[in-house]
């Protein structure tokens, strides 16, 4: 098996540039992923060079569920797919903002997954900082057309 530190971030997201927002897998196993992100104030989710909204989160959640799976493809020897959020539910947080600089870990936890659907159990923590979602999340099939296409 190859080691999670193999792997650039870039590598396992449909994602580029400054739109990957997690810097580095820090584990993963078979229903979970661990991720870390420095929060940036580069205005792409809405903040500026102090802040940036705690909704940002749903965002690195996303995100960490893309490595999730972006593993799981290249594990496989698959491609990596586009993915999209369907929605959250049971968001909670303790902030409502995030200041730029700071670290946060980034964890999902796969409740159901199945080869186009997956509810997750994510968290993202720092320093005096707590929020808490399940997100659904949607993967076409590979033989599926997007709209537009």
């Amino acid at each position: 098996m190859t080691a999670v530190t193999d792997w650039d971030i870039a590598e396992l997201l449909p994602h580029t540039g400054a739109m990957v927002l997690l810097d580095r897998v820090v584990s993963f196993e078979e229903d979970h992923l661990s991720a870390a992100i420095t929060v940036r104030g580069n205005g792409l989710l809405f903040g500026d060079e102090r802040s940036v909204p705690a909704w940002a989160a749903l965002e690195y959640m996303a995100q960490a569920i893309g490595a999730y799976v972006g593993l799981q493809a290249k594990q496989a020897g698959q491609p990596i797919r586009l993915g999209f959020l369907l929605g959250s539910r049971l968001l909670q947080s303790n902030v409502g903002t995030l200041p730029v600089g700071c670290e946060l870990a980034v964890t999902v936890e796969k409740i159901v997954q199945d080869e186009q659907l997956g509810v997750f159990d994510c968290r993202v923590s720092g320093d005096n900082i707590e929020i808490s979602a399940k997100l659904n999340v949607y993967q076409p099939r590979s033989d599926q057309s997007l709209p537009d296409e």
